[in-house]
């Protein structure tokens, strides 16, 4: 396998993967009153009100309140389709890349400069909306863990432009330059 194939296989696997963690991350906003049902099932099933009553607390809360806003007004939980459609449509711009790496490396920056965004977002907001600070920086992890891949993702495709870029011969390169 060449230098460029490898290069190629390589950066599709990592965005792959992150599609799909995206595509995935974003799918469990749909249903998120279920889900939060069947976290809190589990996790007393498991006894952690026993060992980590603060995460037991922040997990009930939440899910009264999400079982109140479906209840009395279900048109906010809306706002968290559009959160997932969101991650959804965000996800397929990452096809550009996997068809042609090196001319869409843009949509790779995009994504990582998304990944550092939140951040400041979790840290604002955060404390704005009453959010535990434990919970903000699990928040901020998903933009850590978030720009590795991409990281990796854009080291490979500068390697792929160097070795797709046509090469100029020193003599006319000069020439150019001066």
């Amino acid at each position: 396998m060449s230098d460029r194939a490898a290069l190629l296989k390589g950066i599709r696997v990592w965005l792959f993967l992150f599609v799909v963690c995206l595509a995935l991350s974003g799918a469990t906003a749909f249903p998120l009153v279920h889900e939060l049902r069947w976290t809190e099932s589990v996790l007393r099933s498991l006894a952690v009100p026993d060992h980590l009553p603060g995460v037991m607390d922040w997990i009930e809360r939440v899910r009264h309140g999400l079982d109140s806003a479906d209840a009395d007004y279900p048109f906010l939980l809306y706002g968290t389709d559009w959160l997932a459609f969101a991650h959804l449509v965000i996800a397929v711009a990452f096809y550009g890349p996997y068809r042609d790496p090196v001319r869409n490396i843009w949509v790779v920056e995009f994504g990582m400069i998304a990944c550092v965004g939140i951040v400041p977002l979790a840290l604002i907001c955060g404390p704005i909306r009453g959010i535990p600070f434990w919970w903000s920086l699990i928040d901020m992890s998903f933009g850590v863990f978030g720009i590795v891949p991409l990281y990796v993702v854009r080291r490979k495709i500068k390697r792929l432009e160097a070795l797709t870029a046509p090469s100029v011969p020193p003599a006319a390169a000069a020439a150019v330059s001066g």
